[in-house]
């Protein structure tokens, strides 16, 4: 049980959480202000990781992964020395996946050739949508012209770059999505992630919705559509889903993500940020202060992390089902049965299988096309037996 982790691998997340402007469908961690203190950013992010480095000791890491926010406004050399610091405290894979987002309206070609050089070898990109119109009501503050040179500049620069897209938008329809879709797939390099449109609570969108000013949403059955269209038009393009919402050409597949969806354990360092650490056999929750300030004043004490959450067994194989069954490859049954101390019911598995939910095998249990529709009732029905 100690090495479950292994399974998944040892990755590391460091959370910007400044953007230009707050997008009314985001409900991550960032924030608007008009002065941050790069020094003193980047000063806490290498005490933290000294901090969690000396109980991961000897861990190889397999990717590195900027998120936010929008990390693109974090200086070349701030994130040039976290990758250097990194690698001072940790052993490394013969070739880290070390990934940065970025928003078009961020991009430039030196500050790009920057980051390469201290680096950051991927790119994902917050592009959203390729229509003018829909960026604007995304709240987005560049246009779609801005977006494609922004990508042009990313793949002259990156051998690696995703971009992601939002679809089942306000008024858009099949025909549309389609069109926008395929122009996608002929700028793309090797990886996509393509998102429907969720309105979550405590957004400008959600807020919108609660009052029924937010019109135009997709019914259920044309986000269906859109979705089997999405899954079917990049499989005939080289780029299959292994996830969800995320398609890739065979071998470029993001590392970091894996990690997260084949359960192995990850730092989590920033405002916000979540963790899975293994101490003596057990997974712990992490989770830091999500103010910023709070965080970086709560950094000089050693404390910017909440109090750990230690997971119990049922914990950790729920964990494990929530995120392995959005894979296209699924999960282990033999692992499963290791964490939670007793297999997954039988009879829940035969039932699935025989309303064409899942497509099992032998040794892995995997959602089928049909199951993906509805992932999380099928999710549902496994841990509920």
């Amino acid at each position: 049980m100690t090495d479950d982790w292994h399974n998944g691998g040892f990755g590391i997340y460091i959370h910007w959480p400044f953007c230009e402007a707050k997008c009314p469908y985001c409900d991550f961690n960032s924030h608007v202000t008009r002065f941050i203190d790069q020094d003193a950013w980047k000063a806490a992010y290498l005490s933290e990781l000294r901090r969690v480095a000396e109980e991961t000791q000897g861990r190889i890491v397999q990717s590195v992964f900027f998120g936010g926010g929008t990390p693109s406004l974090m200086q070349p050399d701030t994130v040039a020395e976290i990758i250097a610091t990194i690698r001072t405290l940790w052993p490394t894979s013969n070739d880290p996946e070390i990934t940065l987002e970025a928003n078009p309206g961020s991009v430039e070609a030196g500050r790009f050739a920057a980051y390469r050089d201290g680096g950051v070898n991927r790119i994902s990109m917050g592009i959203q949508a390729l229509n003018d119109d829909d960026l604007r009501q995304l709240g987005r503050l560049h246009s779609a012209k801005e977006a494609i040179a922004a990508f042009d500049i990313a793949r002259k620069t990156f051998d690696r770059v995703s971009f992601d897209l939002i679809y089942a938008r306000q008024n858009q329809s099949l025909a549309d999505w389609e069109t926008e879709l395929k122009q996608a797939l002929s700028m793309a390099i090797d990886h996509l992630s393509l998102y429907q449109l969720t309105i979550e609570d405590g957004t400008a969108f959600g807020d919108r919705y609660a009052r029924g000013k937010l019109r135009g949403l997709p019914t259920d059955d044309l986000g269906a559509d859109m979705f089997d269209m999405t899954q079917q038009i990049c499989a005939d393009a080289g780029m299959p889903a292994y996830e969800v919402s995320n398609h890739a050409r065979d071998g470029a597949q993001s590392r970091h993500n894996l990690i997260y969806w084949r359960y192995g354990d990850y730092i989590g360092i920033g405002p916000g940020a979540h963790g899975r650490i293994t101490s003596n056999g057990r997974r712990n929750a992490t989770l830091c202060h999500s103010n910023p300030q709070m965080w970086l004043k709560a950094v000089e004490t050693g404390s910017a992390e909440k109090p750990r959450e230690r997971l119990t067994r049922s914990d950790e194989a729920i964990e494990f089902l929530l995120m392995g069954l959005r894979l296209r490859e699924g999960i282990d049954a033999k692992r499963y049965e290791r964490l939670a101390g007793k297999p997954l019911s039988i009879d829940t598995l035969s039932h699935l299988h025989e309303i064409g939910m899942l497509s099992e095998t032998e040794s892995r249990i995997i959602v089928s096309d049909q199951g993906f529709r509805v992932l999380n009732s099928v999710i549902s029905d496994l841990i509920d037996a």
